[in-house]
């Protein structure tokens, strides 16, 4: 098992499957200027997938996220998902995307064994969208996130972030939108991912704000910590439920001490947490010819360093150097 020295157990790997996205999202990453991973440093499918099945087989993995960057502009994504679920012991698995391509993938993905997805959507409307991802795809969004439930790639999550100025007002909107259609909304706090270092904590839309703008309309009962388990996000029901809304607050409530995360991104390296400082390189002894026992053995070693916790109550955080598009959500 993928052990720490402070008990935590990993059972859930986040696959970051490329480092590009077809959107330039504000938070995420500068319109223009990324230097993208050369090919030969990206994992192959083949990779990917005995890295997964020797995570799955021999170090407790039983849920698998892939991400990206934009994790369908992967070309293999589908062939992916379809022998990741032929595993003799098979996680459950989801999706993390943009949902742009959905309206094409959802079918064959689903068919292929993906469980359900999570897709971004920080606004609902069009003007806000162009102006925070720099690209005019809303339509092709709402398209995607209908063509997940019609698939039944579900519970289909729909992950939001408020900026100041921008979508700060839409909390409530966005969380009627959600219940009309039986989507599961999360509001994230902005973290400190963007490539270009322009995160400030004075003036984020805090998880303090996001309560208290949804309970301007609507009545939320607290799950509590029982329901919520090592789930990143705390979830209200909404006017008595069923319908559910959860907030992920990395910054203002960390929720740490319960992680059960373990990540590999697009190039090999694990990554402890988001905003680890440090990554072992996977690659290099998939490409040596080391045994699968070796790599379980990296992999083991890597995560018994995990730190206590991410770090951004510390007031002299530095920022990861790899923007989100190359780590994985």
């Amino acid at each position: 098992m993928l052990i720490d020295t402070y008990g935590r157990v990993a059972t859930d790997l986040r696959v970051s499957l490329t480092d590009r996205c077809n959107l330039r999202c504000t938070y995420c990453m500068p319109e223009e200027g990324l230097q993208w991973l050369a090919k030969p440093d990206l994992l192959t499918d083949d990779e990917i997938v005995r890295l997964i099945r020797i995570a799955v087989t021999q170090l407790g993995i039983t849920e698998v996220r892939f991400t990206g960057g934009e994790p369908l502009l992967r070309p293999g994504l589908v062939g992916i998902v379809e022998q990741v679920a032929q595993l003799e012991t098979r996680p459950q698995m989801s999706l993390t995307t943009n949902g742009i391509g959905l309206k094409r993938t959802a079918a064959a993905l689903k068919q292929a064994g993906l469980d359900r997805v999570n897709v971004s959507l920080d606004t609902l409307r069009p003007d806000v969208f162009k102006t925070l991802t720099r690209r005019d795809r809303h339509k092709d969004v709402i398209a995607g996130l209908e063509a997940a439930s019609d698939a039944g790639l579900t519970p289909v999550k729909v992950n939001s972030v408020l900026m100041p100025g921008l979508n700060d007002d839409e909390a409530p909107d966005l969380l009627a939108w959600a219940v009309e259609h039986d989507y599961e909304l999360r509001f994230i706090e902005q973290m400190p991912l963007d490539a270009q270092h322009g995160w400030k904590r004075d003036g984020m839309i805090t998880a303090g704000d996001i309560l208290a703008s949804l309970r301007t309309r609507f009545d939320l009962t607290a799950e509590g910590s029982d329901e919520r388990g090592s789930a990143p996000a705390e979830r209200w029901l909404v006017d008595g439920g069923p319908q559910r809304v959860g907030v992920i607050a990395s910054v203002t409530r960390p929720f740490c001490s319960a992680c059960d995360r373990t990540r590999l991104t697009a190039d090999g390296q694990v990554r402890t947490c988001l905003f680890a400082s440090e990554e072992t390189d996977l690659r290099a002894a998939l490409r040596s010819d080391s045994g699968d026992e070796e790599i379980a053995r990296i992999w083991k070693l890597a995560m018994w360093g995990k730190k206590a916790g991410s770090g951004l109550d510390d007031p002299k955080f530095l920022q990861p150097e790899r923007p989100m598009s190359a780590i994985g959500g």
